[in-house]
């Protein structure tokens, strides 16, 4: 994971509900529950849709005026279904336990899917791949380095296709899904670098 430039007090480890001794936990509907480790203000917390995995900034907790970086812990993964409700606050006020995120670990949680667990369906033009994710596209690593993918390239699943960037964090994003082809050629790359998107933008038309 890319950290941004910014200096946090410390690095904490989320609360996961039920979980005393740190094994994952899910609740009723299979979902892993984050819950704050300290009361203070929850800064950037994850969007809905966003798939994290272990190591990442979840988001960041000012307590006392002192903002530590909340860190997804190594047993957690899966993409955002819930969020703590202050949608509308840049700083959300929490109290110990209080929930910070809910993961459903069926989305996105294993390391060669990526991002991209559902990001392949077939569309009116043929089979397309889809960001499951919104934020800034990127379509190589670094200006100077090669694109992950180009036209005529054949790409199997597991595969990195691009990176998209959420709040300063660069999430890698790979060619997989339920029910596509273990191999699709690229026919056309839909966006350019550096465009903003939105979930379920198509990115990759296959064949």
């Amino acid at each position: 994971m890319r950290r941004d430039g910014r200096r946090f007090q410390s690095e904490l480890l989320p609360l996961i509900a039920g979980s005393p001794r740190g094994e994952v936990k899910v609740n009723d509907e299979g979902h892993i529950v984050l819950r704050a480790p300290a009361p203070g203000y929850v800064r950037h917390a994850p969007q809905l849709g966003r798939v994290l995995r272990p190591g990442e900034l979840l988001c960041e907790l000012e307590v006392l005026g002192t903002v530590h970086a909340i860190l997804v812990p190594d047993n957690a993964a899966g993409s955002v279904v819930a969020e703590n409700g202050h949608t509308k606050l840049a700083r959300k006020p929490v109290a110990y336990g209080d929930v910070i995120a809910v993961l459903d670990p069926k989305v996105g949680a294993s390391e060669g899917a990526g991002i991209a667990a559902l990001g392949a369906a077939t569309g009116t033009s043929g089979l397309v791949w889809k960001t499951p994710l919104g934020g800034r596209y990127y379509g190589r690593s670094s200006p100077a380095s090669e694109p992950f993918v180009k036209v005529g390239d054949v790409i199997k699943l597991g595969q990195t296709v691009a990176l998209i960037e959420v709040m300063k964090t660069f999430n890698r994003a790979s060619y997989g899904g339920a029910g596509v082809p273990e191999e699709a050629r690229v026919k056309r790359i839909v966006v350019k670098e550096g465009d903003d998107v939105s979930a379920g933008d198509v990115i990759l038309e296959l064949e």
